[in-house]
C-alpha cells in the first residue's frame, strides 16, 4: 500500500498553495528581528527559532501545526479544526484552548490582550510570511510571560497571487494576496476563505479574513505604518472522548450521559468576530536617537454554546507602546539602549444563559471584567568586534483587574498583583567564526488571564496567583563550513505557583495553583544546506532534524491531601523528535517528507493515565509550471501518511476520563496557486 501511494505521489499533478522557498542558505545566516534589534541567529543570546518559507509551506492552508512542530521545544495541538493550543517548553499546562502565557506580536502590533490571552486561530496561516519563536521568559522588551514570545511577520516584498485548494472531508480554501510598492507606500491586501466539514461529528469549521496594511515612508527619517484586520471564525467543538469511546468510534462527538447532554445535541462550538487595527510611527532624530510609538485597538464578539451553558462575550481592547532608542557605533563596538513603556486595557462583558440545544434560554450570570497590565522596560545591546554580544534588560510589570457581577445579584471585587521587577541577562561569544556559545538567565511572571479568573464555572477566582520563576540556560551553535548547522541548548526553569487546569463533572474547567515545578530539558537542531547534484533525476536535497528531551516534574504540590510531588508535568512529553527531508526530482518536482515522534505523556496530575507514543508522517509534492510571465504552482499534501490512529490534542485533567480528541486518518489536500 505504501508503495502504491509513493507511486501516486510521483505522478500527481495536483497541488496546493506554495510560494518561493528560501532554503538555499543555512538558518544560521538568517537575521532575526528581536523586536527591532536585528542580529544573526548564530550570534543571538536568545533561545530563538525561525520558521521561514521552507517550513511554512509544510502546512496545509488552514493550520500551522506541521511547521511549528518542527521546532524543538514547541508543541502545537489541535483538538478539532480551529481549536488550537500552543506551548513553548510545556506551557500547555494552563491552556485548554487558545494561547496563554505566550506574548504574540503581529509585525509591530500586539496581538495578545491585556490579560495575556491571544486569539491565535483568528489568523489565516497564509498571511504569515515568517515566524520568530523565543522560548522561555524574555521580560525586558516583551514584558511578563513565562512561556515565551512569538513575532509573526507579514509580507515585506512585492507579490500578486491567488490560490485555491480542496481536500478530504469537504475542505475548501481560497486566498488572494497583493503586496506592492507605490511611490512612498508599501501596501498589502490579503483575503482568505476557508471551510471544512472535518473528520469528526460536530467539528465543522469556517474562517473569513481580510487584512490591509500600509507602510508609508513620508520622509527620509520617518515611517508610518497602519494595519486593519477583519476576521470571522466559526467552529464546532465535538468534545473529548474516553478511551473506550475513541476505540469504538473515533468520529463521534462527545455523547450524552445520564447527567449532561452531548456536544452534538447542544450544538457546541465557537463563533468569534474580531476587528483589529492600529497605527505606528518611527522617527529618526539623527545623532543616534530615534523614537517609536504605537496605538491600537480591537473589538471581539465571542459566542460559545457549551454543554452546560451558552456564553456571549464582548471585548474591547486598547494598547499603547512607545520607546526611545539610542545607538552608537565606534570602530569595533556597537552599543544600543532602549527605554520604553507598553500598556493594555481589556474590557469584557460576559453573559451566560442555559443552552437549550444551541439556543439561549434562561439567564445564569452576567458579569463585567476590566484587566489592566503594563510594563516599563530598559534594555541594552552590546556588540564588541562582532565576537562578544550581550543583551541585558529589566522590566517593571503591573497587572490588576476589577470584576463586577451584574446578575443575578450585585457583587464586586478587585485584585492588584504586586509589581514585579523582571531582569534578563544574555550573552554570546564566538570561539571562532563558526562556533558561538551563549548563556542566559531570566525571570518570568505570568498572571492569570480573564478566562482563568472567570472560568467556565462562572465563579471568580480572586485567590488565583500569578506563576513566576527563574530560567537559566546555556547553548552552543556551530556551523560546519557552509554545509551543516548544529544547535544545542540546555535549560533549567524553576517555577512557583504554576497554574494548572482542572475539570468538574459537567466538563467545566477551573484553575488552581500547583505549588512548584522543576523543568529541565535539552533541545537540538541539525540542519543542512541544500545540496545540488549534477544529474537530471535527483537534483537537490536538504535535511533537518530537531528534538527535545525533558524532565519536567511537580515539586511541593498537594491537592485535597493528595501529594503529587515528584510526578511528571501533565501534558508534556519527555521526548519529541522531528525530521524533514526535502528533495527535488527531475529538476521540477519538490518533495517534502516529514516525521513527528512524540513519546507518551501523562494526562492527569496523578500520572495514573498516560497517552500512547506516536509517529506521524506527512508528505507534500509541489510542481511549478511557468506560462509566459505567470507562475502556476501545483502541489499535493497528504497528511498522516501511515494512517495512524492518534490524538492531536488532549484534554488534560478531564473529568470522567474524557481526555481524547482523535485526529483524522490519512487525508488529502490538492490545489493550485497562480503567481502573477
Amino acid at each position: 500500500m505504501k508503495k502504491f501511494y509513493l507511486f501516486l505521489f510521483f505522478y500527481s499533478s495536483a497541488g496546493l498553495w506554495s510560494q518561493a522557498v528560501d532554503s538555499a542558505n543555512l538558518i544560521s545566516e538568517v537575521r532575526i528581528d528581536a523586536y527591532k534589534k536585528p542580529t544573526s541567529l548564530i550570534a543571538s543570546t536568545k533561545s530563538v527559532s525561525v520558521l521561514r518559507k521552507d517550513l511554512l509551506i509544510q502546512n496545509p492552508p488552514e493550520r500551522l501545526l506541521e511547521a511549528v512542530n518542527q521546532v524543538a521545544g514547541v508543541r502545537m495541538e489541535e483538538r478539532s479544526p480551529g481549536s488550537y493550543r500552543l506551548s513553548l517548553r510545556g506551557s500547555t499546562l494552563r491552556s485548554p484552548f487558545g494561547v496563554r502565557n505566550i506574548k504574540v506580536y503581529l509585525d509591530d502590533f500586539i496581538l495578545s490582550d491585556a490579560s495575556g490571552n491571544t486569539y491565535f486561530n483568528i489568523i489565516s496561516p497564509q498571511l504569515i510570511d515568517q515566524i520568530e519563536l523565543y522560548k522561555g521568559p524574555e521580560s525586558g522588551d516583551y514584558g511578563a510571560e513565562t512561556g515565551g514570545t512569538l513575532l509573526l511577520k507579514t509580507k515585506e516584498s512585492e507579490d500578486i497571487a491567488a490560490s485555491l485548494s480542496v481536500g478530504s472531508y469537504g475542505t475548501f480554501n481560497q486566498s488572494f494576496i497583493l503586496s506592492k510598492t507605490l511611490n512612498k507606500h508599501f501596501f498589502e491586501i490579503f483575503q482568505n476563505y476557508y471551510q471544512t466539514d472535518s473528520y469528526r461529528e460536530q467539528s465543522r469549521m469556517m474562517r473569513k479574513q481580510i487584512f490591509l496594511k500600509d507602510q508609508f515612508r513620508y520622509s527620509e527619517k520617518s515611517t508610518l505604518k497602519s494595519m486593519i484586520m477583519f476576521s470571522g471564525l466559526d467552529y464546532q467543538t465535538p468534545g473529548g472522548l474516553t478511551v473506550e469511546q475513541w476505540k469504538s468510534d473515533s468520529r463521534q462527538a462527545r455523547p450524552s450521559t445520564t447527567v449532561t447532554p452531548g456536544a452534538k445535541e447542544q450544538r457546541a462550538g465557537i463563533r468569534n468576530r474580531m476587528t483589529f487595527g492600529g497605527i505606528s510611527n518611527e522617527y529618526d532624530f539623527g545623532k543616534n536617537f530615534s523614537h517609536f510609538i504605537l496605538i491600537q485597538g480591537s473589538y471581539v464578539d465571542f459566542e460559545n454554546p457549551f454543554i452546560t451553558n451558552y456564553e456571549h462575550r464582548y471585548e474591547n481592547n486598547l494598547a499603547l507602546r512607545t520607546h526611545l532608542n539610542y545607538e552608537r557605533n565606534w570602530r569595533r563596538i556597537f552599543l544600543a539602549y532602549r527605554f520604553g513603556f507598553e500598556d493594555g486595557i481589556n474590557h469584557i462583558v460576559v453573559k451566560n444563559y442555559d443552552n437549550n440545544k444551541g439556543t439561549e434560554a434562561d439567564p445564569q450570570n452576567f458579569d463585567k471584567l476590566k484587566n489592566t497590565s503594563g510594563f516599563y522596560f530598559l534594555s541594552q545591546k552590546l556588540n564588541i568586534n562582532e565576537k562578544f554580544f550581550t543583551d541585558i534588560s529589566v522590566s517593571l510589570n503591573s497587572v490588576s483587574y476589577i470584576w463586577e457581577r451584574l446578575y443575578p445579584q450585585a457583587e464586586y471585587g478587585n485584585v492588584r498583583n504586586k509589581n514585579q521587577w523582571l531582569p534578563n541577562f544574555g550573552l554570546s561569544y564566538f570561539m571562532d567564526k563558526n562556533l558561538s556559545i551563549r548563556g542566559k538567565v531570566g525571570r518570568g511572571n505570568s498572571a492569570p488571564t480573564n478566562e482563568e479568573i472567570r472560568s467556565s464555572t462562572q465563579e471568580f477566582n480572586s485567590a488565583l496567583s500569578p506563576e513566576y520563576g527563574w530560567n537559566k540556560e546555556i547553548g552552543i551553535r556551530k556551523q560546519f563550513g557552509n554545509v551543516l548547522f548544529l544547535e544545542g541548548s540546555y535549560f533549567d526553569f524553576r517555577m512557583k505557583d504554576a497554574i494548572v487546569r482542572r475539570q468538574n463533572e459537567a466538563g467545566q474547567e477551573y484553575f488552581v495553583n500547583a505549588g512548584e515545578t522543576v523543568q529541565k530539558g535539552f533541545e537540538f537542531l541539525l540542519e543542512s544546506k541544500s545540496f545540488y547534484l549534477r544529474n537530471d533525476y535527483f537534483t537537490r536535497f536538504k535535511l533537518r532534524f530537531s528534538g527535545s528531551f525533558y524532565q519536567f516534574r511537580f515539586q511541593n504540590y498537594e491537592q485535597n491531601s493528595i501529594d503529587f510531588s515528584g510526578n511528571d508535568l501533565t501534558g508534556v512529553p519527555a521526548t519529541t523528535v522531528n525530521s524533514l527531508l526535502s528533495f527535488i526530482l527531475f529538476k521540477k518536482l519538490s518533495v517534502d517528507y516529514s516525521h513527528f515522534y512524540t513519546s507518551k505523556l501523562p494526562l492527569n496530575d496523578a500520572n495514573s493515565v498516560w497517552s500512547d507514543s506516536s509517529i506521524i508522517s506527512h508528505i507534500n509534492f509541489r510542481l511549478p509550471i511557468a506560462v509566459d510571465n505567470t507562475m502556476i504552482r501545483l502541489s499535493l499534501h497528504i497528511q498522516n501518511l501511515y494512517n495512524t490512529g492518534y490524538v492531536s490534542g488532549f484534554d488534560i485533567n478531564a473529568f470522567g476520563g474524557r481526555y481524547y480528541n482523535p485526529a483524522a486518518g490519512r487525508n488529502f489536500i490538492i490545489g493550485v496557486e497562480t503567481q502573477f
